[in-house]
C-alpha cells in the first residue's frame, strides 16, 4: 500500500469562506520520560504555489533526523511565520498531560504574528480565541501541520541535545528523553 503524502486539501476548504490566516499545530514529546512538551504552529500562504516546494513532507515520525532537519531548513524558509510553545515537566507534573499538551499549543499559537484559524492535531482542544479545527492525525493529512511536527521535533530534539552535555548519564543526545530498551 503506498503512503498518501499530506496535501493542503484542509487549508484551501476553510479558505473557500474568505481570506484568512491558517496555521498548522502539532506536538513533540508526550510520550517522552524527560523533557518538554514542544508545539510548533506553522503558517503558509500561496498554498497552490507551494505544493511542489514542500512535497515530501509528512508526519515527523516517518522521517529520519536527516530529513527532518533538511525540511526544517525549508518549511522556515517558505512559512510566512512559526512559533514555539512549550510544556515544561513541572507543569506536565501539575496539569496533567492533557492540560499541559493544550498549554504547548496555546503557546505556539499566542507566538504567531497574525493567525485567524488553527488546524490542530489531536482529538480536542480548547482555548483558542479564534476558529479551529481538530484532525486526527492531522501530520497525515495536512502539509501545515506535517510542518509544524517537523519543525516541532528538530526543535524538541535539539534542546535535548543541549541538555545531555548537562546530564550526560541519561543518554538524552540519542534518546531525546523518550523510554529505550536500555532505560
Amino acid at each position: 500500500m503506498k503512503n498518501i503524502l499530506p496535501t493542503f486539501e484542509y487549508e484551501l476548504e476553510i479558505l473557500r469562506g474568505g481570506e484568512i490566516v491558517i496555521a498548522g499545530v502539532d506536538e513533540v514529546g508526550r510520550g517522552a520520560l524527560a523533557g518538554p512538551i514542544v508545539a510548533a504552529a506553522v503558517v503558509f500562504e500561496n498554498y497552490q504555489k507551494l505544493r511542489p516546494k514542500l512535497r515530501g513532507i509528512r508526519d515527523s515520525k516517518t522521517l529520519t533526523a536527516k530529513q527532518r532537519e533538511e525540511f526544517d531548513k525549508i518549511i522556515k524558509s517558505f512559512a510566512t511565520d512559526f512559533a514555539f510553545g512549550q510544556a515544561m515537566p513541572y507543569e506536565i507534573d501539575k496539569h496533567g498531560i492533557g492540560a499541559a499538551n493544550i498549554l504547548a499549543f496555546k503557546r505556539a499559537l499566542d507566538g504567531l504574528t497574525n493567525c485567524d484559524f488553527a488546524l490542530i492535531d489531536g482529538r480536542r482542544f480548547r482555548g483558542f480565541e479564534y476558529g479551529y479545527r481538530c484532525l486526527i492525525k492531522g501530520d497525515s493529512k495536512s502539509i501545515s501541520i506535517a510542518a509544524a511536527s517537523i519543525i516541532a521535533k528538530v526543535f524538541r530534539d535539539s534542546l535535548m541535545a543541549k541538555l545531555h552535555k548537562e546530564f550526560e548519564i541519561y543518554n538524552f543526545a540519542k534518546n531525546f528523553g523518550y523510554g529505550t530498551k536500555y532505560h
